[in-house]
């Protein structure tokens, strides 16, 4: 199964969801063909209602937190009840492209790393 699917399978499970889009936006970033490392998660339930942004993010991440301690690198969480959703038109701002990150480090270049290691 999907990574992409398996958090569509969550999300449905554990919240009433008026409106869902979930994007694969890997390949806006420096990781192979085909990953499913990097998603934006649109996500309209009244579930929502009088929780702040970071409350609701939470909960998202508790749900999904086997994938974001696996597979899942990032995950941009748009969260808004169906008023807020209404009154925002119903769009949500293209994600920009990835700048470079590591990609342009000499260490990361060569497959090194030093993650763990002290300066």
């Amino acid at each position: 199964m999907s990574v992409a699917t398996l958090i569509e399978r969550k999300v449905f499970e554990a919240v009433p969801v008026a409106h869902f889009a979930l994007e694969n936006e890997s390949q806006k970033h420096s990781v192979p063909p085909n990953s499913e490392t990097h998603f934006k998660l649109v996500l309209v339930s009244e579930v929502f209602a009088g929780m702040m942004p970071v409350r609701r993010h939470q909960m998202l991440y508790k749900i999904l937190a086997e994938e974001l301690e696996g597979p899942v690198h990032a995950l941009a969480l748009h969260t808004h009840t169906p008023a807020e959703w209404q009154a925002k038109g119903g769009e949500i701002l293209a994600s920009p492209h990835c700048l470079g990150g590591s990609k342009h480090d000499p260490q990361f270049s060569k497959g090194e790393s030093t993650l763990g290691e002290e300066s």
